[in-house]
């Protein structure tokens, strides 16, 4: 049972933490005071537990960079976010963090004391992370300070080569400190070693691609976090149920399989603590979420070849481009044949819940969770198959990827759907000209494997939001401007979705909807319900009428909040932001 649910909110009705966005909150004078506590390990176990509240929720599918798309963009996407109503720069967690390392040291236990004050460490690395990614250069405290400290309230941001360092250290000191013991809900040795295999593979690659220096040495730290999980064995690609259903009761099961999960966020029944995964993607209400063409376009064929090297591939109706594809594919939306977990009753994806046609199901359980916020199956935080997908794009990355790392990182990933092993020759010799049309700052001799190990991560961790900073790392916002789509109408008319030989969907132009619907249970109106591409044909086409804009010279980053860049100018608002 996921115990430490409980325990976490005995401890925050305990101490009652104020809201106060502000470093310099003061600890509540009427509640547990430092001066009586932080001396035993209960009590150092029960701050840190409150501590895994710092890993998202319901953002874990929620993604709305370019894989998943929705009635509304989100405003980094748009382009229409400025410094005005920014937002991030929030130092709340940072501080509880940080007040617990200024405490621990009450606890006479030198050996208890570090692995608590290693769990508070991974936690600070992970909160410096995410201001990394969001603002560059930002300020790194590691002490709480009070009110009066002006030159710690006004100080300058730190820049992020001494933040990252900083990071490095905190990371290592966890890695050095917790355990090995496997714990789906809390920090270990695994979960420190999951975390520094991404922020560093971040680091080195966001400054590979934007020309900072020093980028080798951050994916070398990847590579060597990376390398010391596969080395400790614990994990493994979970594959029971076989190709066809392996991929998807990943994300579906009520509790995290501990073969390939290395930390997850725990949800239950018992306690009442949910998620709504289920109705995010079986309802209208939240955007009606769907695949976007490009991506379904990225999955292979189930020979391993490419689905865009078929002639008029982007002209194929759903039932004949879903054949034969990358099994993952079907178990990430719905396709010919689809059946519900625990249902034996074939269903077709459902317009009123979905803008592109594609039908998002990963995550999605049985029926009896489709009430609004009723999922109690466990979000992934970090998993082995991510670390062994960033082995390979950090090898190749930095020139030293052998086709004996191919076969210990891609290989595992694909046995599990039953696809072709990658074959690095092959990839280098003739580099996917669809693939290099997204990327094109990609080059030199390990082209066409860093290409086709981009594409093996955006089918393998889809929804697990990862894919815009993906994308920032990459220096590849400006494909964000493409025009969004979902799957390709032929024109009015009746079509089988599913290929069972009877009518599922009526398209018809406006004022023209047949008087006999033959069958079809979902009827759409061109120009009203849909949009299509060539006016009564083509792609569904998904806010037209926003023209997005990314400023290549501004948007990797995001705005310092004005308000905050008025208090202390010494910030500097981050480059083409300034008002």
């Amino acid at each position: 049972m996921k115990k430490y649910i409980f325990l976490i909110s005995l401890l925050i009705t305990s101490f009652s933490f104020q809201s106060c966005d502000d470093m310099l909150d003061q600890y509540p004078k009427d509640k547990v005071s430092p001066e009586t506590f932080f001396s035993t390990e209960n009590e150092l176990k029960l701050y840190t537990n409150s501590l895994l509240f710092l890993f998202p929720a319901t953002s874990l599918y929620t993604e709305g960079a370019d894989n998943i798309v929705k009635q509304g963009l989100e405003d980094e996407i748009a382009g229409i976010r400025d410094a005005s109503t920014g937002s991030g720069w929030t130092w709340t967690n940072l501080r509880k963090v940080n007040f617990f390392l200024d405490n621990s040291y009450k606890c006479p236990d030198a050996k208890v004391r570090a692995k608590y004050d290693g769990i508070a460490r991974f936690f600070r690395a992970y909160f410096y992370f995410d201001m990394v990614k969001r603002f560059g250069d930002v300020p790194w405290y590691s002490h709480v300070f009070g009110e009066t400290d002006q030159e710690q309230l006004y100080k300058k941001r730190d820049s992020r080569i001494l933040v990252m360092d900083s990071m490095l250290v905190d990371i290592n000191y966890a890695i050095a400190n917790l355990g090995t013991t496997k714990k789906l809900n809390e920090v270990t040795k695994w979960t420190a070693l999951a975390l520094k295999s991404r922020f560093c593979l971040f680091e080195g690659t966001y400054r590979k691609y934007h020309g900072i220096s020093g980028w080798e040495k951050f994916i070398d730290e990847s590579i060597s976090a990376s390398e010391a999980l596969v080395a400790g064995k614990a994990y493994s690609i979970y594959t029971t149920g076989g190709k066809e259903v392996a991929y998807r009761d990943l994300f579906a099961s009520i509790n995290a399989n501990a073969q390939e999960v290395i930390t997850a966020r725990g949800y239950s029944a018992e306690l009442q603590i949910f998620h709504n995964c289920n109705y995010y993607t079986l309802t209208s209400s939240y955007g009606q979420p769907g695949l976007e063409k490009q991506l379904i376009e990225s999955y292979l064929m189930a020979d391993g070849s490419r689905f865009t090297d078929i002639k008029d591939y982007d002209k194929m109706f759903y039932a004949d481009e879903m054949k034969n594809r990358d099994p993952r594919l079907y178990q990430t939306v719905r396709g010919p044949g689809y059946t519900r977990v625990n249902s034996t009753t074939p269903e077709v994806p459902q317009f009123g819940y979905t803008v592109t046609g594609y039908q998002p199901i990963k995550y999605v359980c049985a029926k009896e969770y489709d009430m609004y916020n009723k999922n109690e199956n466990d979000l992934i935080i970090y998993r082995y198959a991510e670390v062994l997908l960033n082995l390979a794009e950090a090898k190749a990355e930095k020139g030293t990827l052998t086709q004996g790392d191919i076969d210990i990182t891609i290989k595992l990933l694909r046995d599990r759907v039953g696809m072709p092993n990658l074959n690095m020759a092959e990839a280098n010799a003739k580099p996917d000209p669809f693939m290099e049309a997204q990327y094109p700052l990609v080059s030199g001799a390990n082209k066409g494997v860093i290409l086709e190990i981009r594409r093996e991560r955006r089918v393998e961790l889809v929804m697990e939001n990862l894919r815009y900073y993906d994308m920032m790392r990459w220096k590849a916002g400006k494909q964000f401007e493409r025009q969004f789509k979902g799957i390709y109408i032929p024109g009015p008319g009746f079509y089988d979705m599913d290929g069972d030989g009877k009518n599922d969907l009526c398209i018809h132009e406006k004022g023209k909807k047949p008087s006999d619907l033959q069958g079809a249970s979902q009827v759409l109106e061109i120009g009203t319900n849909i949009i299509l591409e060539k006016g009564n044909y083509g792609n569904i086409v998904i806010n037209p009428n926003i023209k997005k804009k990314w400023n290549e010279n501004r948007d990797y980053l995001f705005p310092i909040p004005i308000t905050e860049v008025i208090m202390n100018p010494d910030l500097a608002q981050n480059p083409g932001w300034e008002m």
